[in-house]
């Protein structure tokens, strides 16, 4: 009798170690370099998925996950799961984080220009009150 299949979930590092023990196993001299491969393996359409915008995978975010599975026969909807209320929170939290820092970098940079005018202001009145040389006095006055 054969042995029962086993369906292995490969993580990063289960990747690695068989990586690292095929690298040791095989003699490179015979088999170059173009057959052996050492990199973490990537998600099926994963770059596919990123370059056009959307989630890594198709289990982190899109109607598939956040739209409800089913509606009751008269039209109504299904209750929220747990996890779609999990990650509606999630959304809340971070839109409230951004809508709080965006109106500090508000009032920050209005507190920059404010300062800003202030020295300039400052730097301007020290100019005008500077005290004069007589010789520079004499001249306007020689010459008028």
């Amino acid at each position: 009798m054969a042995a029962p299949i086993m369906s292995i979930r490969c993580t990063e590092q289960v990747t690695r170690l068989l990586c690292v023990r095929l690298w040791n196993s095989v003699d490179l001299s015979r088999a170059g370099n173009r057959n052996v491969h050492s990199s973490a393996l990537r998600c099926a359409g994963q770059d596919w998925r990123v370059r056009r915008g959307f989630a890594r995978s198709g289990s982190e975010y899109g109607p598939l996950t956040d739209l409800p599975d089913w509606s009751f026969a008269d039209g109504r909807p299904a209750p929220p799961w747990k996890g779609q209320i999990r990650r509606k929170e999630e959304r809340e939290a971070f839109a409230h984080r951004v809508v709080l820092l965006s109106t500090e970098m508000d009032q920050g940079m209005i507190n920059w220009n404010n300062n800003r005018q202030k020295m300039k202001a400052e730097q301007l009145d020290k100019e005008r009150s500077k005290l004069q040389s007589k010789a520079s006095l004499n001249k306007t006055t020689n010459t008028q």
